[in-house]
């Protein structure tokens, strides 16, 4: 196991106990989410002033919409953390979906290599989608007591359609940075580079899977 592997690991561990104790304890999620944001940003920001260096009022537009939305999507989170409980489930099932569509991802594009699927970022392939859909499904039996007024064909279309969201997110990210010509978005974390690096697919998934899952309600 190489170095870059086990900084990855350990970092890993690290997220994944942190969104453990967003999910059990509020204070930890609301001051979390917004650090994780502001920081986001920032990165963001460190990528349209690279690409836009020359064109101001691009580079404005692009600062202004981006603080827009990420403003945007913290308020939602922090909403339904505070004012309707109930519905924490959707982000939940949101970001799983994130997460499992990366590992799926990164799995099958490793096992099973193939074609490419895209040059905006060569290291993805059609069966590391392929990948991201299939691993995303599984978690609908975890998830179903709680989702199942959607119906199962229902919730399995929303899914693939969650993932999808998180893979065009991942994207448009791998754009950016292709456009900036950086590998990563930050140093910050170990093994994964910048906290945008991190949550880029998250960042379309959530309001996608929320605007979807909430629907027949």
């Amino acid at each position: 196991m190489n170095l870059e592997l086990k900084k990855r690991i350990i970092t890993s561990i690290v997220l994944l106990s942190l969104l453990f104790l967003m999910y059990l304890y509020s204070y930890i999620l609301i001051i979390s989410i917004i650090i994780i944001t502001l920081i986001s940003w920032i990165e963001f920001y460190g990528l349209i002033s690279k690409i836009f260096s020359t064109e101001k009022i691009l580079l404005f537009f692009c600062k202004a919409t981006s603080l827009t939305y990420f403003f945007f999507l913290t308020g939602l989170i922090l909403y339904i953390e505070s004012e309707i409980k109930e519905f924490k489930i959707y982000i939940i099932y949101s970001v799983l979906i994130s997460i499992t569509s990366d590992i799926g991802g990164i799995t099958f594009g490793k096992f099973f290599k193939g074609k490419k699927l895209t040059k905006i970022s060569p290291n993805k392939t059609v069966s590391g989608s392929l990948g991201s859909f299939i691993l995303s499904i599984f978690l609908i039996p975890f998830f179903y007591d709680h989702l199942n007024h959607h119906g199962l064909f229902t919730l399995i279309i929303m899914t693939f359609l969650i993932s999808l969201s998180s893979q065009v997110g991942d994207l448009f990210i791998s754009f950016m940075k292709r456009k900036a010509k950086v590998k990563n978005t930050s140093n910050l974390l170990p093994g994964h580079g910048g906290f945008l690096d991190r949550v880029d697919g998250m960042i379309l998934s959530i309001p996608v899977g929320f605007y979807l899952l909430n629907l027949s309600i």
